[in-house]
């Protein structure tokens, strides 16, 4: 647990924030618990009306993935320095975001939702879900091609020259599944994995150990950092558009950690850009920190998509036949505009 860190000089890195344990401890504190946790539920109504109440023993991965989107959220609606404090109102942003995630059928990133999405990438509702499997239901890019990344983002679907791009730009959270290993996570990606922490457009990562899912925000030393789901806790009953009773939804217990070396090598990396700008920022801390000074490369990032791939044609909404639990909006959009957030997929 953080209250028992290791003895050493190292900072905790968590999201792309530094903090120094001699001097910064509540601070760091803090940040951990500002979190979204979102765990196991029960008694929630039946996934596709007639399917599971309760999502123990086999939704995890789901519950880390909507963590990590919601971090996104949180970091586009709220900030990444937001501080969620249990004794003071928290703005509309923060409500308006935990209902997004309610345990209804027509939240829009319910596990109601998720796990029928599921269905298309061929997991059966109840079934246990991989990092690869919950990136391709956020329905995101795995392989990254800029200029790909550009025309999605960019309202206008033509993209020229940097001086001709438009101004508009969708957010993006870009997850990139990865395997670094084949039965055990290889050291020499190490470094570079850790590296990915320190980026201010970290917004964490996917992994854990076999058929038990973490959702990884930071590291200090040779541990990592994480908030595990693997708690049975009732499902949040409240009225549309009031406020969500929310102590539930974050982790007042201090996190936990482990050793890299025990990672499943299977993981997810997740980054949120808000703008374009920081899009072109992110790029140059991949090509200065994880490409050019090492040689076994973790991903790779190209310019442009190869011309010998089939041409890029982008995603649309997945067609999956459901018994109930429709792919519908929330009624209580989340954004003024429908298209805001950009979600990618290769």
């Amino acid at each position: 647990f953080l209250e028992d860190l290791p003895d050493v000089d190292e900072p905790v890195w968590i999201l792309g924030a530094c903090y120094d344990l001699k001097t910064k401890k509540s601070e760091l504190l803090s940040d951990v618990r500002s979190r979204l946790w979102f765990t196991y539920r029960k008694k929630f109504s039946p996934i596709g009306g007639t399917g599971p109440s309760s999502d123990a023993g086999w939704g995890c991965m789901l519950r880390c993935g909507q963590m990590i989107l919601a971090q996104a959220l949180v970091c586009r609606h709220l900030g990444r320095d937001w501080r969620w404090d249990p004794e003071k109102r928290q703005p509309k942003e923060y409500h308006r975001i935990l209902h997004c995630f309610l345990d209804k059928k027509d939240s829009c990133y319910s596990i109601h939702q998720m796990a029928q999405m599921g269905v298309g990438e061929g997991k059966s509702v109840g079934e246990w879900y991989g990092p690869n499997t919950v990136a391709q239901v956020l329905k995101q890019v795995c392989l990254c091609f800029i200029s790909n990344l550009l025309k999605m983002c960019s309202r206008c679907r033509c993209i020229a020259s940097p001086s001709q791009r438009p101004l508009d730009w969708r957010p993006l959270l870009l997850v990139i599944p990865l395997r670094m290993g084949i039965n055990s996570i290889n050291p020499v990606y190490i470094q570079a994995f850790k590296e990915c922490f320190k980026m201010p457009q970290s917004c964490g990562v996917l992994g854990g150990k076999p058929n038990l899912a973490y959702y990884f925000i930071g590291f200090i030393d040779d541990e990592l950092i994480y908030l595990d789901p693997h708690t049975t806790q009732q499902a949040v009953d409240t009225e549309s558009g009031s406020a969500v009773d929310d102590q539930s939804y974050h982790c007042q217990r201090t996190p936990h950690r482990m050793k890299i070396t025990s990672l499943d090598p299977s993981v997810a990396l997740g980054f949120f850009c808000k703008s374009e700008e920081d899009f072109d920022s992110w790029c140059d801390l991949v090509q200065q920190e994880l490409l050019k000074k090492r040689n076994l490369r973790m991903f790779e990032l190209v310019e442009k998509h190869p011309s010998h791939w089939p041409p890029f044609v982008p995603p649309t909404k997945p067609e999956v036949q459901t018994t109930g639990a429709e792919f519908i909006e929330s009624p209580d959009k989340l954004f003024e505009s429908e298209e805001e957030f950009e979600i990618l997929n290769v």
